[in-house]
């Protein structure tokens, strides 16, 4: 199963490298796009959900790598959580 990193700003500019059992990140984002916190999070979850059960197909159990790379976007997210113009940008990838 090929493996990726999707590399991210957040809206301080602290940039962070995420991991997917998969290449359906591709289908949710674009390199050099900004997103919305709010979409960025609800992509991050359906991609990786999505991931992690394409793992789960193949070797019978849920990608605890993707799930707990979705549980850090989300509790890092809430940082932003107050500021209505957060975004992040995803600045590329790596397979």
């Amino acid at each position: 199963m090929p493996e990726m990193r999707f590399r991210i700003t957040w809206p301080d500019g602290t940039p962070e490298s995420c991991y997917s059992p998969s290449l359906v990140i591709k289908d949710y984002f674009a390199p050099g796009q900004t997103y919305p916190l709010g979409d960025f999070v609800a992509r991050s979850r359906e991609a990786l959900s999505i991931a992690s059960d394409r793992v789960k197909a193949r070797y019978g159990m849920p990608c605890s790598l993707a799930l707990g790379q979705l549980a850090r976007i989300e509790a890092t997210s809430r940082r932003y959580a107050t500021d209505p113009a957060a975004s992040v940008t995803v600045d590329g990838f790596d397979e």
